[in-house]
C-alpha cells in the first residue's frame, strides 16, 4: 500500500467530513436534524467506501481524483465559482432549518436519497469505464478517446452524474432554498465543459471525430 497515499486520501476525506458537518450544523444551530445525519451517511460511506476500492484496484486514479489544482485559468474560476455555490447552499440549508422557513415534507428527503445514491452508482460506474478521469481539465500522456458505455450516451456522463446528485443534495436536506442555489451548476457546468472540450480537441486526437459520433454533451436528445 501507497502510505503516503492513504494519508493523504484519508486526510482529505476527514477534512471534508469536518467541512460539510460545520456548514451544515453551525448555520442550524442544532445535531438535532435527521436530514443532515442522512446525508451525511450518505455522502461519506459510499465515498469511504470507493476510496478504499480505488486504493486496491486502481491507487493512480485515486491520486488523480484527489489532485483538484487546476492549470487552466476558465477552470479556475469555475471551481471558485462551485466553491461558493456549495457553500451558499449549506449554509442557507442549515438557516432554513434553524428558522423553519420552508419546511419540505420527510418524503422529499427520502425521495432525494434514493436518486442521489443511484447517481453514486453510475458515478462508480463512470469511474470503471475511464481510466484517464482527472478532477482537473487536462490531456494525459497516453490517453486514448473512451466512446463506450456511458460515453456512447453523452460525451461528459461525469458531469451528467454529478449535476443529478448536486441537485439531489438539497432535496436530502429538505431546503428548496437551497435547491435553487444549487441551480447555479448548469450554467457552472456548462462554461467547464466549453472549456474542456477546447482543450480536449486541441489535445487529444480523435475527440473531434468523437464529438461527431456522439452529438449530445450532457442530457440525452436535449443537449
Amino acid at each position: 500500500m501507497d502510505e503516503k497515499l492513504f494519508g493523504e486520501a484519508v486526510g482529505k476525506f476527514a477534512a471534508g467530513v469536518v467541512l460539510v458537518a460545520l456548514l451544515l450544523f453551525l448555520p442550524a444551530w442544532t445535531l438535532d436534524w435527521p436530514q443532515a445525519w442522512l446525508f451525511m451517511g450518505i455522502l461519506f460511506v459510499p465515498m469511504f467506501a470507493a476510496g478504499l476500492v480505488l486504493m486496491k484496484k486502481d491507487p493512480d486514479l485515486l491520486r488523480r481524483r484527489l489532485d483538484a489544482r487546476e492549470k487552466q485559468d476558465e477552470q479556475k474560476t469555475v471551481i471558485r465559482l462551485s466553491a461558493l455555490m456549495f457553500l451558499t447552499a449549506f449554509v442557507l440549508a442549515g438557516l432554513n432549518r434553524r428558522f423553519g422557513w420552508i419546511v419540505l415534507p420527510d418524503a422529499v428527503s427520502w425521495i432525494a436519497a434514493a436518486v442521489f445514491l443511484a447517481a453514486y452508482a453510475l458515478y462508480a460506474e463512470v469511474l470503471q469505464e475511464n481510466m484517464y478521469l482527472s478532477r482537473t481539465v487536462e490531456v494525459q500522456e497516453g490517453q486514448k478517446v473512451v466512446d463506450s458505455g456511458l460515453y456512447g450516451i453523452v460525451r461528459h456522463p461525469m458531469y451528467a452524474v454529478t449535476l443529478l446528485l448536486f441537485l439531489a443534495m438539497p432535496l436530502v436536506l429538505g431546503s428548496i432554498l437551497s435547491f435553487a442555489v444549487m441551480l447555479a451548476y448548469i450554467p457552472i457546468i456548462v462554461r467547464r465543459i466549453a472549456n474542456e472540450e477546447k482543450v480536449l480537441e486541441e489535445g487529444l486526437e480523435g475527440y473531434r471525430e468523437y464529438k461527431n459520433k456522439v452529438r449530445y454533451r450532457l442530457i440525452p436528445f436535449l443537449w
